[in-house]
């Protein structure tokens, strides 16, 4: 009889031990909490999108439902990542009006209209306090704000009456400056470190890393990524390029070791984006992952990604810091993703890699004027999340009419794989695209286990350059600012780059001259032109007219050729020509450098209908993931879809479609002892569909939530 009791208590231990470990295995070891914040832009300072919330698990994930709604009642678009502080949650509306809404309810608590119609991806806002206030600190366009994070009133003590113009202090006549602070800030202790957008074209203000004071808003430090006289890195470009080359920027956001005051900074390439005569040498500090001091702005490290980048190669997202296992030891690191789809992997510290970087020698620019840097590198482990080539066997054959379209193109373009320079007359074959690989949303990381989790683009796009001749007029103009993106042809690449053929039937000479003035989308503002110089391009828009100007600027030095456009490789259709998949979730191990699950993400509707399931698709916002062992993500251009997936395993546990694609990076946050997850959908790059700017959070039902507390 004792025996059989003690059989059977060892049998009941058993079960509560396994219990427990489920328990605590769907929980990640984190107990539940009334009260958790989303209070950085990323979730925390180090960008890994992570949280230790675990009310919302494998187990009950398909209970989700909307708990609140929040539309802005705008179109446009959204990718902005919001914060949760205390039960109030922060965002932006597509026009980049600010609000506060209470956490729980999605009611709106104030809002603050600028005056000012941002038309620019505002991607984030940063949050301050002390003892005694709270500060929003905010990007509208070229202005930083500082509002009361309980009134939404500007803090007049900081700038001139709550703001500060970041045109200023950049070396040069602000008034001429395009900037606009896209990604947001980040806060250490009483500084705010910015970086900007600047134009891919000349002429374009250097890429300074700024740090601002949080009560006053006057300048700490500057980092010059274009070094002057006497900097490091000075003697890697020509002399006095710092005068009059550009960009070299941090767009895509940073990263912040709070407890050793590093902050860590990519920057992207520098302007002009696709051809170099004018900066030859390699370029510091484009292309770039910058440690710098926080409190100082000295340089404690720096890796360069692509020497003398003339592929627009630039580090398109915030860098996550991390602790790995390395050789038997736990090195606290930091993770860079790339466009060209590859994980870059430091020591947090030193900048030493963590995997062997390999350099080789790539072909030479064949372009008079130019010299493309001997050697390139990229990184041996872990394996590239996008593929690095594509052949004739790699296109699609959805349809006999397609593929033959494919082929066709296909063969009549260079495809010899990364750093081949581009040459006049004849498209390069351009793989992953010029949006990725990875993009701005940024991976996500788990502290738990390091791994990290990557969304990737497999689009190909085409490019070629022409010889500018020299011409001079409003077509020049154009050619010179415009043409990068819109094409010699004004094709453009729609939706996101429209065409601007008859573009009078579409919008009134003031609204384009504001387009220019402002910027729109991906467009970035072009404040540098004199007043024929504007008034001349857009009659050169509606009519074709190349109207001679009287204080048209010489063109830039050495900017003999041109890019003739961003051109996808789309089939008529609007298909991609290529193979799937076409947009990719990646799980790696960056303990080891080894893949634990790869799935594609996304698909077409009306490809879905016919059969064509599970192909991927473009993507744009990153992941988060949980301690409840969970991974969201939206980011789907075409489905419009709201996704959880195992993290262990890959696999779809719940969905939802969202009224616009969830082009954002969601936030998650508990408030009164129930979690909720919240994304901003606002759509825009769906030709098919409309934009917006709704924000969706959903929770589980009230009894489901109080039970799992």
């Amino acid at each position: 009889m004792r025996a059989w009791i003690t059989h059977l208590l060892v049998l009941l231990v058993l079960s509560c031990a396994i219990f427990l470990m489920s328990f605590v295995h769907d929980r990640g070891q984190h107990v539940p909490v009334s009260e958790q914040d989303w209070p950085v832009w990323g979730g925390a300072p180090d960008n890994s999108h992570y949280s230790s919330l675990a009310q919302i698990n494998r187990r009950n994930v398909k209970q989700l439902e909307v708990a609140w709604t929040f539309d802005t009642g705008e179109k446009g678009g959204l990718q902005t990542n919001p914060l949760i502080v205390g039960r109030t949650l922060y965002g932006i509306s597509p026009t980049q009006k600010i609000f506060a809404l209470n956490a729980a309810t999605g009611e709106r608590l104030w809002s603050f209209d600028s005056g000012i119609k941002g038309m620019q991806p505002d991607r984030g806002l940063a949050y301050w306090s002390d003892s005694r206030e709270k500060r929003i600190l905010v990007g509208v366009m070229n202005f930083l704000y500082a509002l009361d994070a309980t009134t939404g009133t500007p803090i007049p003590s900081f700038g001139n009456n709550g703001r500060i113009d970041l045109q200023e202090n950049l070396g040069r006549e602000p008034r001429w400056q395009s900037i606009a602070l896209t990604s947001p800030g980040v806060v250490y202790q009483d500084v705010i470190i910015v970086g900007g957008r600047n134009p891919e074209t000349l002429p374009a203000p250097p890429g300074d890393v700024r740090a601002f004071d949080v009560r006053t808003g006057k300048l700490r430090w500057s980092f010059h990524t274009i070094p002057h006289p006497g900097e490091f890195g000075y003697d890697t470009w020509p002399k006095d390029a710092w005068k009059t080359s550009g960009a070299a920027n941090n767009w895509a956001g940073m990263a912040l070791d709070t407890k050793r005051g590093i902050v860590y900074v990519p920057t992207g390439s520098a302007a002009f984006d696709f051809y170099g005569g004018d900066r030859i040498g390699d370029d510091l500090f484009a292309n770039c992952l910058i440690a710098l001091n926080a409190e100082t702005g000295q340089r404690i490290w720096h890796f360069q990604a692509v020497r003398h980048d003339l592929w627009d190669r630039d580090f398109p997202s915030a860098p996550v810091l991390l602790s790995v296992k390395h050789d038997g030891k736990s090195i606290d690191a930091v993770a860079q993703t790339s466009k060209q789809g590859f994980v870059f992997l430091f020591d947090r510290l030193t900048g030493q890699p963590l995997f062997p970087i390999e350099y080789r020698k790539y072909p030479p620019s064949t372009l008079p004027g130019e010299q493309t840097a001997p050697e390139q590198g990229l990184p041996t482990k872990p394996a590239p999340y996008a593929r690095q080539s594509i052949d004739e066997t790699q296109l699609m054959n959805r349809t006999p009419e397609a593929h033959r379209w494919a082929l066709e193109h296909f063969r009549n373009m260079r495809h010899e794989g990364q750093f081949v320079p581009f040459s006049v007359g004849k498209e390069t074959f351009v793989f992953p695209g010029f949006d990725g690989g990875a993009e701005w949303g940024g991976p996500a990381v788990d502290p738990e286990t390091g791994i990290i989790y990557v969304n990737s683009n497999e689009m190909a796009w085409t490019a070629a350059l022409f010889e500018d001749t020299g011409e001079h007029g409003a077509r020049a103009v154009y050619l010179s600012q415009c043409a990068v993106c819109h094409g010699n042809t004004m094709a453009g690449s729609p939706p996101e780059i429209p065409g601007l053929i008859a573009i009078g039937d579409r919008l009134s000479p003031a609204d384009i001259t504001l387009t220019i003035k402002t910027g729109k989308g991906r467009m970035p503002a072009f404040p540098n032109l004199y007043e024929d110089q504007l008034n001349g391009l857009v009659n050169f828009l509606l009519t074709g007219e190349n109207k001679e100007l009287s204080s048209s600027e010489p063109r830039p030095a050495g900017m003999k050729y041109r890019l003739t456009g961003y051109r996808r490789f789309l089939v008529p259709e609007g298909y991609p020509p290529i193979a799937p998949p076409w947009g990719t979730l990646n799980a790696i191990d960056l303990n080891t450098g080894e893949y634990k699950w790869k799935i594609n993400l996304g698909e077409y509707p009306a490809l879905a209908s016919q059969g064509f399931k599970n192909t991927g698709s473009e993507n744009y916002g990153g992941p988060i993931v949980t301690a409840g062992g969970l991974l969201f993500i939206g980011a789907t251009n075409f489905d419009r879809k709201f996704r959880a997936f195992d993290k262990d395993t890959g696999e779809l546990l719940w969905e939802a479609t969202l009224p616009f694609a969830g082009n954002a990076t969601p936030a998650t946050y508990a408030v009164n002892g129930r979690q909720y997850v919240v994304i901003a959908a606002g759509g825009g790059k769906d030709p098919k569909f409309g934009s917006g700017g709704v924000y969706v959070a959903f929770a589980l039902p009230n009894e489901a939530a109080a039970s799992h507390n």
